[in-house]
């Protein structure tokens, strides 16, 4: 019987050697992912289908073609995985259909049944319920665990402890970890580490080379860039990234090529992109801290920001998502200044052109530590609107608020 695509999940015995970005950034993203292929055209085409035509049976048995089903990967989606393995410095890249199936894909590569994992209590709410619902169908055991546990983070490991899985900063509530310090510990225990790195991108957090052996991105944001397109990255030291492969493979969560195309493009003003946000969104923290509403701005380049040690250490920016705390006020007061705002839009998601704002579920699920503020939590993403007037529309909504006690 002649094999199907889906025989071909071997992997050559030896995973490649990461690859290092050449030069500086922006010219890395500006022409990074080109070939004499695509014919002198900048950006790779859009590749659609499932079937690849082989020469000869022979060629067909043995799976002998660069690109062998559409399941397995097509030129675009080789040019993205290839380019974001340069900038993040891997041995390889996945693509997905979300941030979330990344997520998935990336868990279910490292623990299996029988097997414990360790996460950090202040992760992204699906990824909990992936681990409280999903995984422990699957009998995987499920620790969490402080954001800045320091030495005692070591009394949460057990003899099957097989992974740990960190976001910095939380997703919410913005906490910096330590995660060289928490990578060295996890790494004595035999323990993989991975990583949301969304916030930070490799641009501004170089995961890899701070201990992490698979980091996480939701391209949803600033890859994308424009709130047009779901997508998922997950790349791979050479120790994990054989089994990432095979296990995206097998579960053939795959990006789709309209998308791929989209985060090409995004890629190539991330880094412009990525900067920009984040000098509006610090100048606007820093506005936000002088305001009389505001108890707290929880922004990791702020030094009352919990992990601003970290931050200070570790990374090379801060990008525009970030949460206020502020004073206590009626639910009907907040819906006032939230509904009447005319610039920041309210919904999920965020990395695109422009702001949003969020109110934060003020009953946070926590399981290791307390979330002890009192007043009402927003996060917010500073897009690319002049700064004076997303100012001006959060005056006018503070406004409101005091209209409205």
């Amino acid at each position: 019987m002649l094999n199907t695509p889906d025989a071909h999940l071997h992997l050559p015995p030896e995973a490649p050697a990461p690859q290092a970005r050449r030069g500086p950034a922006q010219t890395f993203l500006t022409h990074a992912a080109r070939s004499k292929s695509f014919h002198g055209f900048v950006n790779p085409p859009i590749y659609r289908g499932s079937t690849v035509l082989f020469d000869t049976m022979d060629d067909l048995v043995h799976g002998r073609a660069e690109f062998t089903y559409g399941r397995k990967g097509n030129p675009s989606m080789r040019a993205l995985e290839d380019a974001w393995s340069e900038l993040a410095g891997a041995a390889g890249t996945i693509l997905c259909g979300s941030g979330l199936a990344a997520i998935t894909t990336a868990l279910l590569s490292v623990a299996g049944s029988g097997e414990h994992l360790l996460v950090s209590d202040t992760v992204y709410g699906p990824v909990r319920e992936l681990c409280d619902g999903l995984l422990q169908r699957f009998g995987v055991a499920v620790t969490y665990f402080p954001p800045d546990p320091g030495e005692s983070f070591r009394d949460y490991f057990r003899e099957n402890t097989v992974g740990v899985y960190l976001e910095s900063p939380g997703s919410l509530t913005m906490e910096i970890q330590d995660v060289p310090g928490l990578a060295r510990i996890a790494h004595e225990r035999g323990a993989c580490v991975l990583m949301d790195n969304t916030w930070s991108t490799p641009l501004l957090f170089d995961a890899h080379a701070a201990g992490v052996d698979i980091s996480i991105e939701a391209g949803t944001k600033y890859l994308g860039g424009a709130s047009d397109l779901l997508l998922g990255v997950a790349s791979a030291n050479p120790e994990y990234w054989p089994r990432l492969i095979k296990t995206h493979r097998m579960l053939g969560c795959i990006a789709g090529p309209e998308d791929v195309f989209l985060a090409l493009r995004g890629f190539r003003t991330l880094d412009l992109r990525i900067r920009e946000s984040g000098r509006r969104a610090l100048e606007l923290a820093h506005w936000l801290r002088s305001r009389p509403e505001v108890q707290t701005v929880l922004h990791p380049a702020l030094e009352q920001s919990p992990g601003h040690v970290y931050w200070k250490r570790d990374y090379h920016g801060a990008s525009g998502l970030f949460s206020v705390v502020l004073q206590p006020v009626s639910r009907q007061g907040l819906a006032g200044m939230l509904d009447g705002l005319s610039l920041f839009g309210m919904g999920y998601s965020w990395g695109g052109f422009e702001s949003l704002v969020t109110p934060i579920d003020h009953d946070l699920v926590r399981t290791a530590m307390a979330w002890n503020q009192s007043g009402p939590t927003l996060r917010l993403y500073i897009g690319l609107e002049d700064v004076e007037d997303l100012k001006q529309d959060l005056a006018e909504g503070f406004s409101r608020l005091a209209g409205n006690p």
